[in-house]
C-alpha cells in the first residue's frame, strides 16, 4: 500500500473478491433444473466469463479516460446526463452493494450456523459488523485484510477443486462430453433465464473502477486489474462448477442454496465436511470486504456532487467515507431480515444490467466525442466486445421479463424512487 492509494494487487483482489462470492456457491442449484446437462451448464458459465470480459474491456477504456472513482455513477453522468448517473448510483447503493452484502452474509450464515451453533441471521449480522469495523480504519488496514481474505479464498477453492481427483472415487469427466441435445438446451428459454444467476455470480468484474481515483497509476493498473481479475474468476468458476457437477448428482444439487456444503459432505464425509463449510464461510468474508470497499465510494462521489447527500462524503481521521460505510452496512443488515434469496439475486442482476448496458453503449459516445484524440487504453477488436456484451445482456433481461414480470416492477420502482430523490437533491447540486 502506498499512502492513501490502492495498489495493483488490491485492485485485482477487489475484482476477484467482488465476483467470487455467493453466486458460484448457490447458482448451480437453480440451473440443474432448467438446464439438465453438465456440458450446457459449463457453457453457460463460459459465456458469462466472455460477456464479463467484454464488459471489462469497455469499462477499461472509459475508466482510463475519465480516471475518477465511482464507476457507472461517474461514467453515466459524464456520458449522458447527471440524472442517469444518479439513478445508477442510487441503484448500486440500494441494490448492487447493500443487497449483495445481505445475500453474501446470509450465505455465510447458511454455511457456518451448524458449526458455530448460532442462527443464520446472527452470523450474517456479525459478519457485516466485523468487516465494517475493519474498513473504518483506513485504506491500509482494509487493503491488507482484502488481500489476505481473497488469497485465502482462492487457495481454498483451488484445493477444493483439485482434491476430488486424488480420492478413490475419482472424478468422471464423461458427463461433460457434448451431446446433440445440448445445443437445443443452449437455445432454450431455461438456458437464458439461468444466465441471470451467472450474471449475478460474475457481477463485480467492474469493481476496480469504483476506486479508479484512489488507485496507483490508473492508466496502467485499471485495465490490467479488470482483465486479469475477470480471467482468473472465469477459470475458477469453470473448475468449481465442474467439480460440483462431478461429485454430486443433479437431484442432490437441485434447489440447494449451499452447493459448497453439498459438495463438501460428498467429498469429505459429514464430520470433515462440516469443518469445510465453516472455512468457506470465512472465505466469503472477502466478498463482504470487497463490497465494503467499493460501495461507499459511490456514495462518497454522490455526496461530493450533491450537497443534500453531503453526509455520504464525510471522512473520518483515517480518510474513509465512514458514514457511507455505516449507512450501507445498516441497510444491508435491514435486508438480512427482509430478503428472499432467489428474488434478491434476480432483482440485483436485472436492476444493475440496465446501467451496465448504458455504460457499455457509452463507449460509442466517448469515441465520437474524442475522435482523433489519443487514448490511454482502447478496446481491442472494437466494436465486437461491446456488441457481444449488449446483445447477451438484453437477451437475458428479455427472458427474465417474460418469465417473472414482478422483477421488472421492483426494478422500475427502485429507479422511480431514485428519480424523485434526484430532483429533490439537484436543487442544491454543487457546481
Amino acid at each position: 500500500m502506498s499512502g492513501n492509494k490502492y495498489t495493483f494487487s488490491v485492485a485485482v483482489t477487489l475484482v476477484v473478491a467482488n465476483m467470487v462470492g455467493t453466486g458460484v456457491f448457490t447458482s448451480l442449484g437453480y440451473q440443474v433444473g432448467p438446464v439438465p446437462s453438465s456440458f450446457a451448464i459449463l457453457m453457460l458459465w463460459l459465456m458469462g466469463g466472455v460477456v464479463a470480459f467484454c464488459g471489462a474491456l469497455c469499462y477499461a477504456e472509459i475508466g482510463t479516460t475519465l480516471q475518477k472513482s465511482g464507476s457507472e455513477y461517474v461514467y453515466l453522468s459524464n456520458l449522458y446526463h447527471p440524472a442517469l448517473g444518479f439513478l445508477s448510483g442510487w441503484t448500486s447503493l440500494m441494490v448492487g452493494f447493500a443487497g449483495a452484502v445481505s445475500a453474501v452474509s446470509l450465505a455465510i450464515g447458511e454455511y457456518a450456523h451448524e458449526l458455530f451453533g448460532l442462527s443464520v441471521k446472527q452470523i450474517a449480522v456479525g459478519s457485516i459488523l466485523l468487516v465494517t469495523i475493519i474498513h473504518l480504519f483506513g485504506v491500509r488496514a482494509g487493503g491488507i485484510a482484502q488481500n489476505m481474505l481473497t488469497g485465502f479464498k482462492v487457495s481454498l477453492i483451488v484445493f477444493f477443486c483439485v482434491t476430488p481427483f486424488f480420492l478413490e472415487s475419482g472424478v468422471s469427466l464423461n458427463g461433460f462430453i457434448p451431446q446433440e441435445r445440448d445445443f437445443d438446451i443452449m437455445l432454450s428459454p431455461g438456458w437464458a433465464i439461468s444466465l441471470v444467476f451467472v450474471v449475478y455470480a460474475y457481477s463485480g468484474w467492474n469493481a476496480s473502477t469504483y476506486i479508479a481515483g484512489n488507485l496507483e497509476n490508473p492508466a496502467k493498473n485499471l485495465p490490467r486489474s479488470l482483465m486479469i481479475g475477470t480471467i482468473i474468476v472465469t477459470l475458477i468458476y469453470l473448475m468449481l462448477n465442474g467439480m460440483f457437477l462431478s461429485v454430486a448428482s443433479f437431484q442432490e444439487l437441485d434447489g440447494q442454496n449451499d452447493i459448497g456444503n453439498v459438495a463438501a459432505l460428498k467429498i469429505f464425509g459429514p464430520h470433515i465436511g462440516k469443518i469445510f463449510s465453516g472455512i468457506f464461510s470465512v472465505a466469503l468474508l472477502s466478498t463482504l470486504s470487497a463490497m465494503t470497499i467499493a460501495g461507499p465510494r459511490v456514495g462518497e462521489a454522490m455526496g461530493q456532487d450533491y450537497p443534500a447527500l453531503g453526509i455520504l462524503s464525510a471522512k473520518n481521521r483515517f480518510e474513509m467515507p465512514y458514514l457511507a460505510i455505516l449507512i450501507q452496512s445498516v441497510w444491508a443488515i435491514t435486508l438480512v431480515f427482509l430478503g428472499s434469496f432467489s428474488e434478491i439475486i434476480q432483482y440485483i442482476s436485472v436492476s444493475l444490467s440496465w446501467f451496465t448496458v448504458f455504460t457499455v453503449i457509452g463507449i460509442f459516445i466517448l469515441r465520437y466525442r474524442m475522435r482523433g484524440q489519443p487514448r490511454l487504453f482502447k478496446v481491442p477488436g472494437f466494436p465486437v466486445p461491446p456488441i457481444i456484451f449488449i446483445a447477451a445482456t438484453l437477451w437475458m433481461v428479455t427472458y427474465v421479463t417474460i418469465n417473472n414480470p414482478a422483477i421488472i416492477i421492483y426494478s422500475v420502482g427502485t429507479v422511480f424512487i431514485g428519480l424523485i430523490l434526484f430532483f429533490l437533491s439537484s436543487r442544491r447540486r454543487a457546481v
